[in-house]
Parts: structure tokens; C-alpha cells; sequence
């Protein structure tokens, strides 16, 4: 039996609820599938920062290289700005473990509801190829004459050329297992260096894949094809910030924050990559027991998939889709009454 050493990062507010649930799953299918898993909890959070003044020790990476994954709940709570939570533990992991690329899935699933009229289940599937590493979320830059009427602040976007292809390269290559259809997120009409360079590399890569249809979107109609042409998309390749503000429209128009999975994903496999919803911390909803664990047990059958074992994966997405297909069990924002521990029971007992 092949056996899996995890990293569990609970982290703030309903990521307490909903890891517990994911966790369940990946150890229902594993068992069905012959996987072991061995998990280690770290408690790294908004409150751990409050009692230490640090998100992470100072060698929290170093406690994580072991590991064949990460596993995490959401990061983030009133009290700590998330500028604080954020680059004190998500950002970090991110570039310390090469973690260039934020894979999101956005799929409409039967039973669920989409906000666009007239989309039903398998009319919304694609997947966002966001860039994880670079970009718009650099360190670089800083602020002059704080708290005077000349103050200033600088902001700078760092694209190297090895950053841009290897994310390209990313995308192509889930276009290739799929529908062979790559579409590229710029803005290079009004930002002059950055996103001219995104292009450059976009119709290099395009011509090193003859066999694949590719086209490209300034980022403002992309958001609008997003909710009016949802059916024309495959993959999407987009730069950080681009990535992440897609990533949340993708999934609102696909039934809500509680459906949308990510991961945090080192290809190589040089070093461990993350798994993590995109729904963040929801201090709103956090200590109910009614946040969907949907996206979190989704993440959890990504991390399957990303260490090799695709059947489980699968059986966990087949589990997601039947229970909603049924309809007898939802949770509040699909419509229903079910809290965060039944959702996460009807999907282990359909695996």
C-alpha cells in the first residue's frame, strides 16, 4: 500500500470546519483504493499570529519540505489585515516550494443552480491556469513621504521570460488532456510593457503547438464572455492578479464559492505542492457549521490526482456529482439545510 505523509494546516475560520471533512474523503478513497495517508497538523493561523506575531515559525518551510503534500483550510480573519495573513504563510509556501501554478477548475455540476439563465450541468467546464509565482503580486516596490501630502507608493510587476513560458507551457499541456483549446487573459491595450511582453511569449507558445487552437482576451471583455459565453472556454492561462480575480467570477457563475477547488502546484515535483479552496476564511458564516466542504473535499481529490492516484480522485468527483445530482442533501448556499458534517458524510458514504 503506498502510503502519503500530509502537512494539515486547519488555518482560520471555516477552514477549521471544512478541512475535517476533506480530510475524511481522501481517506475514503484512498482506503478504497489502496492509499495510506499520514497526517501532521500544523497550527499556523490569524490566531497564531496574534499570540506569537508570526503566521509560521520562522522555519515553518523547512518543517513542510517532508512532506508529499500540503493540505489547507483557508488563511485569513479579522484583526490581522490580509495583506499580513497572506504574505505570512500562503505567499511564502507558494515561492519557497515553486509553486508557479494555481490551477482552478470551473465546472457547472448536476443539481446545481447557475446564476446565467439557462446553463445546466456539463454546459460550464473549463479550467483557470493562473500564475503563481511573479507577475503583479511582487514585493517589489515601496512607500516615500508616509503621512505628508507628497506621499507616494510604488507597486512594481515583475514578468521574467523562464516565469511566463513555464506557466504557458503548463497550460498547453492541460489544454492537450482536454479540449485543445487555450485561451490567454491580457490587457496589453493599456498596460505598455508587461502585457505586450505576455503576448510575445502567448504567440511563441502558440507556435510551438500547432495542433491547438489559441486565442487571446483583454481582461475587461474576458470577464464579460466569462458570463455570457462560459461554453466557449477550455483553458485559461492568466497572469497572477488576472488569475485570481477570473478564478472568483469562474466560480460564481458555476454555483458559488463552496464549489471551487484549487491547488498550489510545484510540476516538477521537486517539492511538495498545496492544496486549498479558493473560498478563503468566510468570517461571516465561520463557527455555524453551515459553510459548503464541497470545495474543500474537491481539493482534496485534486491532491489525490497530483500524487498519482487518479482513480481515487475520481472517485471523489463522481461522489461530489452524485449527492448534488440527488439533491437530498445541500447545504445553505446551495439552497438547502444541511451543516458543513452532513455534506461531508453523504459524499464519503457515495464514495
Amino acid at each position: 500500500m503506498t502510503t502519503h505523509r500530509i502537512a494539515a494546516i486547519p488555518g482560520d475560520g471555516i477552514g477549521k470546519e471544512v478541512l475535517p471533512e476533506g480530510i475524511a474523503a481522501v481517506e475514503k478513497a484512498g482506503a478504497k483504493y489502496g492509499v495510506n495517508f499520514e497526517w501532521q497538523e500544523f497550527d499556523w493561523s490569524c490566531e497564531t499570529y496574534a499570540r506569537t506575531g508570526r503566521m509560521m515559525p520562522e522555519d515553518g518551510v523547512e518543517q513542510l519540505t517532508p512532506f508529499d503534500g500540503i493540505f489547507l483550510g483557508a488563511v485569513g480573519f479579522p484583526g490581522v489585515e490580509d495583506h499580513v495573513s497572506l504574505w505570512g504563510l500562503l505567499i511564502p509556501i507558494r515561492r519557497a516550494f515553486q509553486q508557479y501554478v494555481n490551477l482552478r477548475p470551473i465546472k457547472l455540476l448536476p443539481g446545481v443552480t447557475s446564476p446565467l439563465a439557462g446553463r445546466t450541468a456539463g454546459d460550464i467546464d473549463f479550467v483557470i491556469v493562473r500564475e503563481n509565482n511573479e507577475g503583479e503580486y511582487s514585493e517589489m516596490g515601496g512607500r516615500i513621504y508616509a503621512g505628508t501630502d507628497r506621499e507616494m507608493v510604488i507597486q512594481e510587476s515583475v514578468f521574467t521570460r523562464h516565469g511566463v513560458d513555464r506557466v504557458l507551457q503548463f497550460a498547453f499541456d492541460v489544454a492537450a488532456k482536454r479540449r485543445k483549446h487555450v485561451t490567454s487573459a491580457t490587457k496589453s491595450n493599456g498596460i505598455i510593457h508587461t502585457m505586450p511582453f505576455w503576448d510575445e511569449r502567448f504567440a511563441v507558445a502558440t507556435a510551438n503547438h500547432p495542433d491547438m487552437e489559441a486565442d487571446q482576451f483583454h481582461i475587461d471583455i474576458l470577464s464579460a464572455h466569462f458570463v455570457q459565453h462560459p461554453d466557449w472556454f477550455d483553458v485559461v492561462v492568466g497572469s497572477n492578479l488576472f488569475g485570481d480575480i477570473l478564478s472568483d467570477l469562474g466560480a460564481a457563475v458555476v454555483g458559488g464559492m463552496g464549489l471551487a477547488p484549487a491547488a498550489n502546484i510545484n510540476p516538477e515535483g521537486d517539492y511538495p505542492s498545496m492544496f486549498e479552496p479558493v473560498h478563503g476564511s468566510a468570517p461571516d458564516i465561520a463557527g455555524q457549521s453551515i459553510a459548503n466542504p464541497i470545495a474543500q473535499i474537491w481539493t482534496g481529490a485534486m491532491m489525490l490526482d497530483h500524487l498519482g492516484h487518479g482513480d481515487a480522485a475520481q472517485a471523489i468527483e463522481d461522489a461530489i456529482s452524485n449527492v448534488l445530482g440527488d439533491g437530498a442533501v445541500r447545504t445553505r448556499d446551495l439552497g438547502g439545510t444541511a451543516s458543513t458534517a452532513e455534506m461531508g458524510r453523504a459524499i464519503v458514504e457515495a464514495i
